[in-house]
């Protein structure tokens, strides 16, 4: 029989010392106890009435009120005086830790007496009951210098039910604070905490708290270091895990065949096959028998491994000692042979497993299923479905399966076709299988199917989720229906579902991708609005959006924000920032990040070593890109074509063309296929020095590789031709590119508007200028600058004047070049007054003067008696011969 007294139990078997107890604490209030064998039933009962009422009261005084002087009068003025019993039910009846505190306070000040150990472990119970731990460090040294501790009881009350509310930082610090001062926690209370940090996968923790039962003097068994080195060894932390096998052999533990499984699993699934065997035949030489979960799991590892022969050989060997085949291993066997594309012998398993017996399970069905699936085996997958009921019903996965497969092949109908099929079976469907058709509709393309199936879900029996959401914001963004994309978050937020950074990183660069960047940084303003921290995925996306955008100081602002926020730029940080400055024109920043990034630790990729390599060619740095090559082949990282094209044109550029075309031959021995940006830059670098026929041997290469020049390729050998005086060469290629189907641009038609005039063929360039204002090419600067200079050469003055005035009308800007020229022409063909005004224009605008320039007006001003402007020419003259006289000096 128990008796309850306001929150604790008095045992039958402890009633003379309780009777004791009652007796002598409550004197004062009852008259002298009577002598012990002397009490009845019926006084017990009165006994433990008169203490649940006295602490009915406290409570009632306690609660009625915020704690304060009034409290503690009402409390002193009351009948109840604060004995330890009292204190004790009252402090396990409060919720409050610091009510509990401070009545506890009061008590100890109004009797003058230090509490017993059963009122400091309530108080702590109290703290545990409210997960508030604020003055436990107090507490605990008030115990330790009255020599008392927490009860091995209290400890793991505490310990479980922070646990159980998942406060674990509070049972750590709970643990860490009886250390402090000296208390022993219970074992109990470590081995629950170790189990629960198993969970939330903290292995440091872990490792602290077993050492610490180590030095304690517990005696640490197996069973924990398998929890702690499963915990490792999941995290992928190989070195820590083999330490603490090591640790756990210098204390005479030895591995049984539970620990041996977890090393084989954990290991196999980091990739450590090697390791794996070496525990697997370990475990065989210390005498241990492999069970059938040693031998599925490395017949798993070996599977994944795509050694199959090794797999097989050893469920054979697994085969011949057993009696009863094992349906699990069976299952493994048959997904590795699916996972290679060996279905035949999949079948053949399956029906062997037939003979011994044992019917294949739904498990094995669904293995088969899934392999088909990612072999992109439709009819063989419908077959097998139709087969498999034979022997096994399908289930939920089943369908889900065959789902997924007809959404992406596009079977509509037949997708609603197995969804009604599913239902008559008794299978509705869950929200797995609507993710799947709406996730699947949106990437085949079938759009408006995922938006039906949306709108036709019934809220009640299967409401959309975050997955959802996200696969069909996804998908209507990369369809570039934004508006709806939005209009769905709006929906989700109205349905009380929080977006998280997936579904915003999703809509921020569909908007971005759709041309509307002011939308897509009102998404990110309104994301942080909302509360959703933006994590590193999302920064980097956003910031690949924005310099794409062109907005270079705002992407080089979100590098610094990832770093404000407390997050680590990584690889991909560094390579979008570079890549960006680089098509800013920026590319001379690209050697101050590299190293910032290898300070960092950063391992480079290959998109990171494409990044810097790039940026340094084009900032002039190429015998440093080059290094980077070498390094990038020596890690094991190898080259791309993107990576040798930087190079080869950074080389071209600077005309150190046998190097170039050395890199060109080496990038085509290992195996990868030029292309034409790679063959336009030696083009171009062959072309540039006069190098016209290696330059048309290369473009002989290009073609005969089914590669098709393109407008910059026919451009660098154009202008090659024109430098090198080949004009009629150039027209003849000209005509070349148009037989090949090559549209000119406006550059192509400059070039040959200047090797024209630059050979006084002006009719010639006349007509081509007016062929590409007919196709809709608008001429440059540089093709008016040509144009004008070369006929004001040549004495065409009206023609030059004409094109000259034309362009400015059309708000075009000529350079110094063309207004000298002009000057000069209208000089020679006698027409001063306009001559000296369009000089007077040239010195506004800031141009600079040539001498010859001035000697030709002056005469010219001169011959028509225009004394005070030929004054001011000549005053003009000698400045600049006065200036270029000290630049010689100098």
């Amino acid at each position: 029989m128990l008796c309850w007294i306001s929150g604790f139990v008095l045992r039958p078997k402890s009633r003379a010392f309780l009777l004791r107890g009652l007796c002598r604490e409550f004197t004062s209030l009852y008259g002298e106890p009577p002598k012990s064998d002397e009490i009845s039933s019926g006084e017990i009962s009165r006994s433990i009435q008169a203490l649940t009422q006295d602490v009915d009261d406290v409570c009632r005084i306690i609660e009625g009120g915020v704690w304060g002087p009034s409290v503690e009068a009402a409390l002193f003025n009351s009948n109840t005086k604060p004995q330890q019993d009292l204190v004790i039910a009252v402090l396990k009846r409060l919720k409050d830790v610091k009510t509990a505190v401070n009545y506890f306070r009061w008590a100890e000040r109004t009797t003058d007496q230090a509490h017993c150990p059963e009122a400091y472990n309530s108080l702590l119970m109290v703290m545990a009951r409210s997960k508030r731990f604020d003055g436990l460090e107090e507490v605990l040294e008030e115990m330790s210098v009255a020599g008392i501790g927490p009860f091995n009881k209290t400890c793991i009350d505490i310990v479980e039910s922070c646990v159980k509310s998942r406060k674990l930082k509070e049972a750590v610090y709970f643990i860490k604070s009886m250390r402090k001062f000296k208390f022993r926690p219970a074992f109990s209370a470590y081995t629950v905490l170790i189990g629960a940090l198993a969970s939330a996968d903290e292995p440091d923790l872990m490792l602290n708290l077993l050492h610490q039962m180590q030095e304690l003097g517990y005696e640490v068994h197996v069973h924990l270091f398998t929890t702690v080195v499963r915990v490792f060894a999941r995290a992928g932390r190989v070195d820590d895990a083999l330490s603490l096998l090591g640790e756990m052999k210098s204390n005479s533990l030895y591995a049984d065949v539970v620990l041996y499984n977890v090393c084989i699993d954990t290991f196999g699934k980091l990739g450590k096959v090697d390791m794996a065997w070496k525990f697997f035949h370990e475990m065989k030489s210390h005498g241990l028998v492999a069970d059938e979960v040693t031998y599925t799991s490395m017949i798993g590892i070996l599977c994944r491994a795509k050694k199959l022969n090794e797999a097989v050989e050893l469920f054979e060997q697994m085969e011949a000692n057993r009696a009863v085949p094992c349906a699990y291993a069976y299952n493994t066997m048959i997904m590795g042979y699916g996972s290679v594309g060996k279905f035949d012998e999949a079948y053949k398993l399956l029906e062997r497993q037939k003979g011994r017996g044992c019917i294949p399970n739904i498990i094995a069905y669904n293995c088969l299923l899934t392999c088909l699936g990612k072999k992109g085996m439709l009819e063989e997958a419908e077959k097998l479905f139709e087969d498999m009921k034979k022997d096994a019903a399908p289930n939920i996965f089943t369908y889900n399966i065959l789902m997924d497969l007809r959404c992406r092949y596009k079977q509509v109908e037949a997708a609603f076709e197995l969804r009604n099929t599913m239902e008559k079976a008794g299978l509705f469907p869950n929200i797995n299988t609507v993710n799947i058709m709406i996730d699947r509709f949106a990437k085949a393309g079938s759009i408006d199917e995922a938006c039906s199936i949306f709108e036709g879900m019934d809220h009640k029996l299967c409401a959309p989720d975050a997955v959802t959401y996200c696969s069909l914001i996804d998908g209507l963004g990369r369809h570039k229906r934004v508006d709806d994309a939005y209009r769905l978050l709006e929906k989700m937020l109205n349905s009380g579902l929080k977006p998280n950074a997936v579904i915003y990183t999703s809509l921020i660069k569909n908007i971005f991708d759709a041309g509307r960047p002011p939308d897509g940084h009102k998404i990110y303003r309104e994301m942080l609005r909302s509360d959703c921290f933006p994590d590193l995925t999302l920064l980097n996306t956003y910031m690949d959006c924005v310099f794409k955008a062109g907005e270079t100081e705002k992407g080089r602002a979100l590098f610094e924000e990832i770093k404000a926020k407390g997050l680590k730029p990584d690889v991909r940080s560094y390579s979008i920032l570079i890549h960006g400055l680089v098509k800013a024109g920026l590319a001379r920043e690209t050697y101050q990040l590299y190293y910032a990034m290898k300070e960092q630790g950063c391992i480079l990729d290959t998109r990171a070593y494409n990044s810097v390599i790039d940026g340094l060619c084009k900032s002039g740095k190429v015998n440093k890109a080059y290094q980077l090559l070498e390094e990038m082949k020596a890690k094991g990282c190898d080259p791309t074509v993107v990576t040798y094209g930087s190079v080869i044109d950074g080389l071209a550029k600077i005309d150190r063309l046998d190097e170039a075309y050395m890199l060109f031959e080496e990038a085509k021995s290992v195996g990868l296929q030029m292309n034409v940006i790679i063959y336009s830059s030696l083009i171009d670098g062959y072309a540039k020095v006069g190098k016209i026929n290696e330059a048309y041997l290369i473009m002989e290469e290009m073609m005969k590789k089914r590669l098709t020049p393109n407008v910059f390729t026919w451009n660098c050998l154009l202008d090659g031709l024109v430098k090198a005086e080949e004009v009629n060469e150039a027209l003849v290629l000209f005509k070349s590119m148009a037989s090949m189907n090559c549209a000119p641009n406006a550059y192509t038609y400059s070039i040959l508007i200047n090797g024209l005039c630059r050979a006084r063929k002006f009719n010639k360039a006349f007509i081509f200028l007016q062929e590409m204002q007919k196709i809709g090419l608008v001429p440059n600067t540089i093709t008016y600058t040509t144009m004008i200079t070369g006929l004001a050469r040549a004495g065409n003055i009206n023609e030059a004047h004409g094109l000259f005035e034309k362009f400015k009308a059309k708000g075009g800007v000529l350079d110094s070049a063309c207004y000298n020229a002009m000057v000069e022409g209208l000089s020679i063909g006698n027409r001063a007054g306009d001559a000296f005004k369009l000089f007077e224009e040239t010195r506004r605008k800031g141009f600079n003067i040539h001498s010859k320039t001035c000697v030709v007006l002056l005469d010219s001003l001169q011959r028509a008696e225009c004394l005070e402007q030929a004054a001011i020419v000549g005053a003009v003259l000698k400045e600049t011969a006065k200036a270029q006289h000290a630049s010689k000096s100098w």
